[in-house]
C-alpha cells in the first residue's frame, strides 16, 4: 500500500468548545493546532475560520489572518480553505470569498454549487485561471453523477477533477460504513485523484479501507473526536498520530 496524503480537518463549521476544549477555533489556535498535527503526520490543513461569536465564516480577512498564522508556524504545510456554505452563504458569496482570497487550494461543494449554475460556472473558470486546485465536495453517488455531467458539459475543467468522499453526517448521527468506501469509490471515473472523510467512531477504519484502495485521507476533529473505543482522542494531533501508527501496522502485515 502505497503511502497516502494525510489532511487535518481540525475544527469544521460547526462544533465548539462545548464538544471538545481542544478544538481550535482562533487564528493561533489552528496554527498551533496545524504545527503539532503536522509533527505528528499531518501533510496538509482544511481550514475553516470562525467569526468573533465562533461561527462559520467566509471573511476574507479572517483567512488571511489564519493563513499568515499558519505559515509562520509551519510554512511548508499546504492548506486548502473552504468555500462551503454550511446553509449560511450563496454562492455569490462562496464565490467572492474564493476570488479575493485566490488560495492555492481550495474545496467546493457540488451540492451547494448546483444551486446557482451561472455563479458556479464562473467560480470554476476564476479557480482555473487562477491556478486555484478545486477538490469538489461529494455526499453521495447523485452528486459524483452530477460532476461527471458538468465535466462532460464544460462546466468543470477537465484538470478540475480532484474529489472527497464524504461518508456519514452530523445530521441524526448518522454513522460512516468502511463497507461503503468501496461502493462510492467505484462511482468515480478511472482515475479520479480522491479522499475519504468519514463521520464518527468508525472514521479510522472507513480511512484504512480508502487508504488500502489508493485514497487520500483526512482526519480531525471536523469529522471525530472519538476513536472507535468511545473515549476522546486529547486532541486532533493524537488522532492523526493514531492514524498514521495505524497505516504503518497494515504495511507491516500487507
Amino acid at each position: 500500500m502505497s503511502r497516502p496524503l494525510i489532511m487535518v480537518a481540525p475544527n469544521g463549521a460547526r462544533l465548539g468548545k462545548a464538544d471538545h476544549p481542544a478544538l481550535p477555533l482562533t487564528a493561533g489556535e489552528i496554527a498551533q493546532t496545524a504545527k503539532a498535527c503536522h509533527v505528528a503526520g499531518a501533510d496538509a490543513l482544511h481550514l475553516h475560520v470562525r467569526d468573533s461569536k465562533g461561527d462559520h465564516s467566509l471573511d476574507p480577512g479572517l483567512y488571511r489572518e489564519a493563513l499568515a498564522e499558519v505559515s509562520l508556524e509551519v510554512p511548508d504545510m499546504p492548506v486548502q480553505i473552504t468555500t462551503e456554505a454550511v446553509g449560511r452563504f450563496s454562492v455569490e458569496e462562496q464565490f467572492a470569498c474564493l476570488s479575493s482570497l485566490t488560495p492555492q487550494w481550495a474545496s467546493a461543494s457540488v451540492r451547494e454549487m448546483s444551486r446557482d449554475l451561472d455563479v458556479a460556472q464562473r467560480l470554476y473558470a476564476f479557480a482555473h485561471d487562477a491556478g486555484t486546485r478545486i477538490q469538489h465536495i461529494l455526499y453521495d453517488t447523485y452528486d459524483a453523477t452530477l460532476l461527471s455531467q458538468w465535466h462532460a458539459s464544460g462546466v468543470i475543467r477537465p484538470d478540475q477533477n480532484e474529489v472527497i468522499l464524504v461518508l456519514g453526517r452530523y445530521a441524526d448521527g448518522l454513522p460512516s460504513d468502511p463497507e461503503a468506501v468501496g461502493t462510492f469509490h467505484a462511482a468515480l471515473p478511472e482515475n479520479t485523484p480522491w479522499m475519504i472523510c468519514a463521520f464518527g467512531p468508525s472514521e479510522h477504519a472507513c480511512l484504512r479501507e480508502a487508504a488500502r484502495l489508493g485514497g487520500d485521507l483526512r482526519v480531525g476533529f471536523e469529522n471525530s473526536q472519538n476513536p472507535a473505543d468511545g473515549t476522546s482522542w486529547a486532541d486532533n494531533a493524537a488522532s492523526v498520530g493514531a492514524l498514521k501508527a495505524s497505516l504503518a501496522s497494515v504495511d507491516e502485515t500487507s
